[in-house]
């Protein structure tokens, strides 16, 4: 009975770290779960950010999101936030996929 509830809670944390990285822009920050402030370097950014082409890729909880046409395809609807004070996440965004990662893991929950 153990490892069935083991494995069945492995397939739910499995299935939502699968759609966590597929993001949504919204046009106002009532609309979103997570404000979002671009910063101008990687040390000061909670979360590296790698923009991917295709959703099959946006696996994981790691940094790599992929931007959906509709909210509804979204497991997370983001507002881009103009100050830093104001986001709940603060991002930096990277041109590799392997440097995509969580400098700060206490915020890594905001994106489950």
């Amino acid at each position: 009975m153990k490892k069935i509830l083991f494995v069945i809670s492995v397939i739910i944390i499995f299935s939502v770290q699968t759609k966590a990285q597929k993001v949504y822009s919204v046009d106002s920050d009532y609309k979103a779960d997570i404000k979002v402030y671009v910063v101008n370097a990687d040390y000061k950014a909670d979360l590296l950010v790698f923009k991917v082409n295709a959703d099959y890729k946006a696996i994981g909880n790691k940094g790599r999101w992929y931007f959906t046409d509709a909210d509804y395809k979204a497991a997370k609807k983001i507002f881009f936030v103009d100050a830093d004070y104001k986001a709940d996440l603060k991002i930096y965004f990277v041109d590799c996929d392997y440097k995509s990662k969580w400098n700060e893991l206490a915020k890594k929950y905001l994106m489950y």
